[in-house]
């Protein structure tokens, strides 16, 4: 089976943090619905899965980046962290963009993943 791209995977992970926190807001739309206006908890029946599997997607990307990119333990602690705040996928994906954790390292193959390029 073919590996991913690093670019690819980067790509994947930025669409999965922005769907996380998408998720997010529907999820928080569907609880108040449910525990606050008590009118219907099909909100949360449907945004709840929704946002678990964006949730799940997220985490594996971002564990997948860790080991691509060779992020720094906090980078991946962060990472993680921002998956059970709301919207704080969304701040991380920005943040590591400007810090340089989403692009391809130069003389790494975006075709490949670091390990391989590093010869390991």
């Amino acid at each position: 089976m073919k590996r991913p791209s690093t670019s690819a995977v980067i790509r994947i992970f930025r669409i999965l943090a922005i769907a996380e926190a998408f998720s997010w807001a529907a999820l928080l739309v569907g609880m108040f619905l449910k525990w606050v206006t008590r009118t219907t908890e099909l909100g949360v029946e449907i945004a709840g899965p929704i946002h678990g599997a964006f949730f799940i997607g997220y985490g594996i990307a971002a564990l997948s980046l860790w080991g691509m990119q060779r992020w720094p333990f906090r980078v991946a602690l962060f990472a993680g962290l921002s998956a059970v705040f709301p919207f704080a996928t969304v701040w991380f994906e920005r943040w590591a963009g400007r810090h340089g954790y989403l692009t391809v390292k130069a003389g790494q193959d975006a075709t490949q993943p670091a390990q391989e390029t590093a010869g390991v």
